[in-house]
This record gives C-alpha cells, sequence and structure tokens, in this order.
C-alpha cells in the first residue's frame, strides 16, 4: 500500500488536472484501501512518443503479485459498489462484462453484493460473494464461490481480469444470462416407472436430468411457477444442448409430476458403481422397447451418458461388422487373418500391443478385438457405408432423437482415406456416448432400433426416431454369434463371466490424444436388457467398464 505523499496546498481558485490524472480512493470489505488510477499525462504526449518508446514501455513478464493484487482489488470493489463501468474498464472484455453486470443487478435482482477475496495462487484470486435476491418483497441471501484471473494484456501489457461469464457465477458460460422472476417452467416431480419420488440427493446422478425433465415438462406436467433466480443459457450452451439451471427458490411453485422410465432398483446401483471409479458413465435400457431403465455418472455436473461426445473405440465394430455381413464381405466363421501391421492411404495401423492371428476366423478377430482384421476392408468400402449403416438401421447420427431430455445422438461423419479406416474401429471422426453404444446392444439383442426413452411419448404425443430399414434374421444371427463368443471366449469373458446364456458383449478402448491411457468402453446385452459405459482414462474396457455393466445386467436378472 505504502504512504500518500502530502499534495502541497495551492490558492483558492479552482485548481486545474494536471494531465488528466485524478486519484481515487475506495475501499471494499475484505480488500482494504487503495488508489485506482490511469490515463493522465501519457495519453497527452502520445502523438510525440516514437513507435520504438512505446514498444519499450509495454510491460512484459510474468506479472507480479503486486499486478495481481491491484487489479483483483480494481475489478472486485468497483463491482461491489455497483460501479459498473469501473469494473468491466478492468477486464479484457469491458463490452460483455458491461452487459453480465448490469444485468446482475437489474435482470437477476441481486443487491447488497460483499466481495470476500481469498488467497491468490499465481494469477488466480478465488473470491466469495454474499448478496440478497429481492423479487416483489420476497427476499433470500445468496453466497457462492467464484474465481477470476489477470492476464497482461497483449498491445501495452496492462494487468486485466481475464473476462469469462464464469467470474460473475461459476454456472454461468460465455453467453448465458442471469435472471430473477416467475420461472418460464413450474417446477416437476420426477417420479421412477414404480411411482417413487426422484431427488438429486438420493440419485446424484440425476440432477442434470430433472433440469431437463423440468424444461420440457413443465409447463404441461399441470403444476404452477414459482420465483426464481435462474441461468438462462445463451445461443452457444443450447447448440450443446444445455439446460437452464436454477440457481436460488425464493418461493415454491406447484410441481407438476412426470412419470419415467427408471427403475429405483437398478439406478441406485449404477449409482453405486460409478462411485466407485473416477469419470465413469453408464446407461441401462430395455431392447424390445427402448426403455431407459438407469442412467448414472462419476460427475454429476454434466451428462456425459447422455451428451458425450467420444470416440467409441472398438465397440464400434458391431456397427461396422452388421455392415460386412449385410455386404457379404465375410461371416463369423469365414477365414479372415489379422495382420499385425496393415498400410491404408499413407497410414500404418497396429493392433493392441502388435498382436496378430495369423490363421483364423473373422469371429477370432472380433473376440480378440483385432483391429486390422477390420481396417483391411477399407479398399472394398465406399467412403459413405459406415455412415449410411449407423443411420439407415442403428438411427444414429440424425440429431433426431427425443429421448425426454438432451441428448447427443451420435456422429459417424463420412471420411475418406486413412480417416475412414480408422473410423471402422470407433476412432477417427466416429463420436457416441454410453446411451448411443447401449442403445447399439440393444437393436442387436431386439434386431430392430428402438429409439431410447426416459420418459414414454404418450406422456407429450412425440414423435420416437426410427431407423429407415432393419437388418434381415440371418445378420442378427451372425451378430449374436460374435458377440456370444466375446462374452464367453474373447475380450469381455472376464467381467461376464456366469452371465450366460442368451448374451453378448463388446469391449473397446479408444485413444485420445495427450491421455496417458485410453478412453475405456463396455456394451452387452442379457435377455431383455443393454447396457454400456465408459471408463474416460481408464485403460481397456473388459477391466475398467466391463464390471459396471455386467454388475448392471446381472442387478437387473
Amino acid at each position: 500500500m505504502g504512504k500518500r505523499g502530502r499534495v502541497a496546498e495551492r490558492r483558492k481558485t479552482r485548481p486545474a488536472v494536471v494531465g488528466g490524472m485524478i486519484a481515487v480512493v475506495v475501499g471494499g470489505a475484505g480488500f482494504g484501501v487503495y488508489a485506482l488510477y490511469g490515463g493522465g499525462a501519457a495519453a497527452d504526449e502520445g502523438s510525440s512518443t516514437s513507435a520504438a518508446q512505446k514498444a519499450k514501455d509495454v510491460r512484459t513478464g510474468p506479472l507480479s503479485a503486486t499486478e495481481v493484487r491491484t487489479t483483483a482489488e480494481h475489478f472486485l470493489t468497483a463491482w461491489q459498489q455497483g460501479k459498473v463501468t469501473q469494473a468491466a474498464a478492468a477486464t479484457d472484455d469491458s463490452a460483455a462484462a458491461t452487459a453480465l453486470l448490469t444485468g446482475y443487478a437489474k435482470d437477476a435482482r441481486i443487491k447488497g453484493v460483499t466481495l470476500t477475496e481469498g488467497a491468490r495462487t499465481g494469477a488466480k484470486v478465488p473470491f466469495s460473494v454474499k448478496a440478497t435476491v429481492s423479487y416483489k418483497g420476497t427476499s433470500k441471501p445468496l453466497t457462492y464461490d467464484s474465481a477470476l484471473t489477470v492476464v497482461r494484456r497483449a498491445e501495452d501489457g496492462k494487468p486485466l481480469v481475464d473476462w469469462h461469464s464464469a467470474v460473475v457465477h461459476p454456472d454461468l458460460k460465455d453467453g448465458d444470462t442471469l435472471v430473477t422472476g416467475e420461472s418460464g417452467t413450474p417446477p416437476v416431480t420426477a417420479l421412477d416407472r414404480d411411482g417413487g419420488k426422484i431427488t438429486a440427493a438420493k440419485y446424484p446422478s440425476l440432477g442434470t436430468v430433472l433440469d431437463g425433465l423440468r424444461e420440457k415438462f413443465g409447463k404441461t406436467a399441470g403444476g404452477r411457477a414459482g420465483v426464481e433466480l435462474r441461468v438462462v443459457r445463451g445461443t452457444s450452451s443450447k447448440s450443446a444442448k444445455s439446460s437452464d439451471k436454477t440457481l436460488l427458490e425464493l418461493s415454491k411453485g406447484t410441481p407438476g409430476e412426470v412419470k419415467t422410465t427408471l427403475s429405483p432398483t437398478l439406478q441406485a446401483a449404477a449409482e453405486q458403481q460409478v462411485s466407485e471409479r473416477k469419470r465413469a458413465s453408464v446407461v441401462v435400457m430395455r431392447p424390445s422397447t427402448g426403455e431407459i431403465l438407469a442412467v448414472a455418472n462419476t460427475s454429476h455436473g454434466f451428462n456425459t451418458a447422455f451428451q458425450g461426445s467420444l470416440a467409441p473405440g472398438s465397440t464400434m465394430k458391431i456397427v461396422t461388422s452388421t455392415m460386412l455381413f449385410e455386404k457379404d464381405l465375410t461371416s463369423p466363421g469365414a477365414s479372415h487373418p489379422c495382420p499385425k501391421k496393415y498400410k491404408l492411404a499413407g497410414w500404418t495401423f497396429h493392433n493392441d500391443a502388435d498382436s496378430e492371428i495369423k490363421q483364423g476366423t473373422f469371429k477370432m478377430s472380433f473376440g480378440a478385438s483385432c483391429n486390422n482384421a477390420f481396417i483391411n476392408f477399407a479398399p472394398k468400402l465406399s467412403d459413405s457405408d459406415l455412415t449410411k449403416e449407423a443411420q439407415q438401421v442403428y438411427g444414429l447420427g440424425l440429431n433426431n432423437w427425443a429421448i425426454g431430455v438432451p441428448s447427443f445422438d451420435g456422429s459417424v461423419p463420412v471420411q475418406s482415406g486413412a480417416q475412414m479406416g480408422a473410423s471402422l474401429i470407433g476412432q477417427g471422426g466416429v463420436r457416441m456416448n454410453p446411451l448411443n453404444m447401449a442403445s447399439v446392444a440393444s437393436t442387436v439383442a431386439a434386431g430392430v432400433f428402438h429409439q431410447p426413452y426416459l420418459v414414454s411419448p404418450t406422456v407429450d404425443h412425440r414423435t420416437l426416431a426410427t431407423a429407415s430399414r432393419t437388418m434381415s434374421s440371418k445378420t442378427q444371427a451372425e451378430l449374436k454369434e460374435v458377440m456370444q463368443y466375446t462374452a464367453a471366449y474373447g475380450t469381455a469373458a472376464k467381467a461376464m463371466a456366469g452371465l450366460g446364456p442368451g448374451y453378448g458383449a463388446k469391449t473397446g478402448s479408444a485413444e485420445v490424444d495427450g491421455q496417458k491411457k485410453p478412453n475405456g468402453w463396455f456394451t452387452a446385452y442379457r435377455g431383455d436388457l443393454a447396457a454400456a459405459g465408459v471408463v474416460q482414462a481408464g485403460g481397456h474396457g473388459g477391466d475398467t467398464a466391463g464390471p459396471i455393466v455386467a454388475s448392471l445386467l446381472k442387478t437387473g436378472g
């Protein structure tokens, strides 16, 4: 802080502002007192400053502790005092900061803001927020934690707050806004298939699902809106199918009821399974109907099981095999070696651990998940064959599923050359999530695609997606043969031990750039149950996601 020098007394006439510099002293709870200043003589002398001198004056190098502290205090104190223009000027995007901070008071009805700075770590400054939200005579306290990061502006090196909407509230994405008022959608009480009440406290994975159910069915379920502070998603968030989120309820509305297809037994088991692993997600469904019986994620902030977009690795070989069988390019018992290496369009593909099958059948390569037994079919395929198979038989990649809450329907883009070859083994541009891969296993089990759903279409008369054609009974039998072989003798045998007969499975491991271990995938069916799971950065699917899926298939009977 230092001591402020005494300004010499001048004559009583109005003093001139020297160099445009004005010293402003402000104080903020939790921050202390400091001076805010800027502009000044340097700006007046700009016309005579040489380019070389300007370059010399640009501050570079790591931010000092003083720069981080004063920048953070400048921003936080101005925000606390409601001085939006000053707070926004301390950021590197004053226009966006002005809009959001203005809405914070005007639209979100947040007042009495107290910001308390925490312990700084480098350029990152955590802080806590205490405020009051008021609407038409109803008030409630609001408390939460956030953080900001200080950066240098490139053109002059000035330290500024790196602006993102999450600075204002951690649940905000850029483009989102905060609004307090009568909720656009009344609350809902979600029920499981047996009529039991579903809550996030009971099933932590279902927080995002409950948000989605309210957004979709709140206005039609018979409830009455309350008053709340909520995040209203912007265009970019909506394109990612993120739901609006309630942050604070000022007064309760009257909820309507929405019945789901979730099984309380399987949902509880799924929650338990993912809680024991890092970054795990799983979906269980019924092949004969498409009903979703359970969905769970280790992380509760994003529903990877429904909305994830990940390379599915070798579980995609189910779709690839369907295409190969339909084209009569192979059959389960056909002789088909799996070479250690295979070159395609300038790329050299390797099997896991450089394994090979010199004399064997296609079924053996499927069971061992031997990559090159699939990639070496690429010269006999057109670029769009896999895309058409995924869309026409499995209903994937058409962006038309209506499960009752936001979901991603998979993507199998048309690719050429080596990328097309990589797509055959679930790499390249192919993207899926456990919901998609559970649906793939269900389609094999049932012989026909039934779009997965969490809420019956009879509730809102929505139209479920359909596939344009159905695999033949011969193709279904061939797929069941290779998946049963994998479950009994192949890479899925350890996880599926004791669950036969009437079952089938496929493992997968998807390499991810910058990740030491691959994502482990596993999808399987048993009777009229199907499930799929992924453990990100976990390793081979048979060892990581396999036990999760197998346990749930056993629980479901």
